[in-house]
C-alpha cells in the first residue's frame, strides 16, 4: 500500500517536472527559452495544459470503433502503472514480495500493445492505424533483446526477485543472506569480495562486467520500448501528424502522455534495480570513511527508507535525464534501420553477453 501511493503522487508529480523539463532541456539544446510566460520562467506552463485538456471536450470522429476507442487510453495507462507495483523503494520497502518480479514487471509493460494498437484500430484513421502498426512491430522487436539483456543478470544473481537483486548489490547483504553461495558469488568483484566496501564495487555492472554491454542493450531498448526518439516511428509527426493518437484529445490525449513518461520512469527504475545498485548508495566504504554506512541507514529504521528512496530516485532520474537528452540529438531512424539494429545487432549480442556471464559465472564459482 505504502509503495502504490507513493508511486501514484511520485508519478503525477514526476510527469508535471518531467514535462517541463523536456521543454527547457529541449530549448536549452536548440538555443531558444521555450516556456517564459505562464509562472516564473514558465514554471507553471505544464498545469495551464493540464487544466486546458481538463476542459476540452471528448471528441469522436464518425467511423470510429466507439468502446475501443475510449477503453485504449485506460489500458495502456493501466499497463505501465501495474508494473510498479514490484519495484522495491529500500531495505525496508520492498513493494510486492513476488518471486518472479522481473517476469511480472516485463510481462504487464507488454500489455500496452493491446491498448495501443485499440487505439489505432478504434481511431479508424489511416495514420493512427499505421502508428499503431508501427509501435506494435517496434515493440515486439526490442522485447527479445530487452528480455535477454534481463537475463543475464538473472544468470548473476540466481532469482527473480526484485528486491533480492537489490540486497545483493548493497551493503546490508552480509547480514541479511542465509544462502552461503549465493553471498560468496554475489558480493565479488573480479573474484574480490567487495561486501565490506559496499558502494558502486557491488552493483551488477561492476560485480560482472560484461553486464555493462547488457545495460546498454537494455537502456536502448527502452526507448523504443517508451517510443521515444530516434525511436518515435509510432508518433512520427512530419509522417503520422501524431501516430496512433492522433484523433484524441482531451483528459484521454493527457492520460496517454502520462503513460508514456510513466514508461519512461518504469525503464529507468528497472535500469537502476537491475544494473546500477537498486536503493543502495554509490559511496564505497574506503578505510576509515564509511560512507557506504553513513548513507545508507541502519536496516529497519526510517534512515534507511529515506536514503533508499532517495537514491533510487536520483539514479532513476539521471536515466530519464539521458533519455531527454538523446531525443533531441540524435534524427529519428527509418523503419528498416530500426529493424536492423534490433535483430541484427543488439539481440545477438545480448546472446553473446549471456554466453560470456555463463562462463564468468562458472570461472568464478
Amino acid at each position: 500500500m505504502i509503495s502504490f501511493l507513493f508511486f501514484l503522487g511520485f508519478l503525477v508529480f514526476y510527469g508535471l517536472i518531467a514535462i517541463y523539463a523536456e521543454r527547457k532541456i529541449s530549448a536549452f539544446i536548440q538555443d531558444r527559452y521555450g516556456p517564459m510566460e505562464v509562472g516564473y520562467k514558465g514554471l507553471l506552463q505544464t498545469f495551464a495544459d493540464i487544466l486546458k485538456l481538463l476542459q476540452k471536450e471528448h471528441i469522436f470522429t464518425f467511423a470510429a470503433d466507439k468502446p475501443l476507442f475510449a477503453i485504449a487510453p485506460t489500458i495502456i495507462f493501466v499497463a505501465m502503472f501495474a508494473a510498479f507495483a514490484v519495484i522495491p523503494l529500500s531495505v525496508n520497502i520492498t513493494g510486492s514480495t513476488v518471486a518472479t518480479g522481473v517476469y511480472y514487471a516485463i510481462a504487464i509493460v507488454s500489455l500496452d500493445i493491446l491498448g495501443i494498437l485499440m487505439a489505432g484500430w478504434g481511431s479508424n484513421n489511416k495514420y493512427a492505424i499505421i502508428g499503431a502498426y508501427r509501435s506494435v512491430a517496434q515493440i515486439v522487436s526490442y522485447e527479445i533483446p530487452l528480455g535477454l539483456a534481463v537475463l543475464g543478470v538473472i544468470m548473476m544473481s540466481g532469482t527473480l526477485d526484485l528486491q533480492e537483486i537489490s540486497m545483493q548489490q548493497s551493503i546490508f547483504y552480509e547480514s541479511a543472506t542465509k544462502n552461503t553461495e549465493s553471498y560468496l558469488f554475489g558480493l565479488k568483484f573480479l573474484g574480490i569480495n567487495v561486501g565490506k566496501y559496499g558502494g558502486i564495487l557491488s552493483w551488477n555492472i561492476f560485480r560482472m562486467p560484461p553486464l555493462i554491454i547488457g545495460f546498454v542493450i537494455f537502456f536502448i531498448t527502452s526507448l523504443a520500448e517508451s517510443n521515444r526518439a530516434p525511436f518515435d516511428l509510432p508518433e512520427a509527426e512530419s509522417e503520422l501528424i501524431a501516430g496512433f493518437h492522433t484523433e484524441y484529445s482531451g483528459f484521454r490525449f493527457a492520460i496517454i502522455m502520462l503513460a508514456e513518461y510513466g514508461v519512461m520512469l518504469l525503464t529507468s527504475f528497472l535500469a537502476v534495480v537491475l544494473f546500477l545498485g537498486s536503493w543502495s548508495t554509490p559511496l564505497p566504504n574506503i578505510g576509515a570513511l564509511k560512507l557506504a554506512e553513513w548513507t545508507s541507514g541502519t536496516p529497519g529504521s526510517i534512515s534507511a527508507d529515506l536514503w533508499g528512496i532517495f537514491w533510487l530516485c536520483l539514479k532513476a532520474m539521471t536515466l530519464v535525464l539521458c533519455q531527454i537528452w538523446i531525443r533531441w540529438t540524435f534524427p529519428r531512424l527509418r523503419v528498416d534501420q530500426l529493424m536492423n539494429l534490433g535483430w541484427k545487432y543488439l539481440t545477438p549480442a545480448a546472446l553473446i553477453i549471456i554466453f560470456i556471464v555463463g562462463l564468468w559465472k562458472l570461472a568464478l564459482l
